[in-house]
């Protein structure tokens, strides 16, 4: 899976790609996390209750961010700034749950490999989930320190995927 992350194609080549692969304690750490987030944003945010559960459940995560506050230089506008000049100036501020504004180029490179590694893992028959909120407790714990934005793929291989039916 991070190979699969690592090689996905990245806009002009360019790769802000960061991956890495958690278990055992500090797959708990983002767990725990997790519970602490439900519980400051208490109804609006049950999710983090279940998928922290669901980490807890799992045998690994795979977490993959991306540099995505470094300019592509298009002036495509898709950040919301006319040119990457004034994207690349403008001040970059850590939202709720990330940090932004970013590059619309880098954060397609990120759906990009963040797809690859769930279809290999998906090809070898391995259960697994792209979680926002797993990235958000990451982001919160610096796990991926240079990235704006984190998803966590969790991965699972039990009789049935602990991700189907979840409540």
């Amino acid at each position: 899976m991070l190979l699969s992350a690592r090689t996905a194609p990245k806009s002009a080549g360019i790769d802000d790609i960061l991956t890495v692969i958690v278990h055992g304690k500090e797959k708990e750490e983002i767990a725990v996390e997790m519970g602490k987030i439900a519980r400051q944003r208490q109804k609006a945010s049950t999710g983090f209750k279940r998928d922290g559960q669901n980490l807890r459940d799992s045998e690994a995560v795979l977490l993959v961010g991306v540099k995505g506050t470094r300019k592509f230089g298009l002036d495509c506008g898709g950040c919301g700034y006319p040119t990457c000049t004034e994207f690349e100036r403008a001040a970059k501020k850590l939202g709720q749950d990330f940090e932004g504004p970013n590059c619309i180029f880098k954060i397609l490179d990120l759906g990009i490999a963040l797809g690859s590694a769930a279809k290999i893992a998906s090809t070898l028959n391995v259960d697994n989930r792209i979680m926002y909120r797993v990235g958000t407790a990451a982001k919160r714990l610096n796990l991926l320190p240079e990235a704006s934005i984190i998803m966590g793929i969790p991965i699972s291989a039990k009789g049935k995927s602990i991700y189907f039916d979840r409540k």
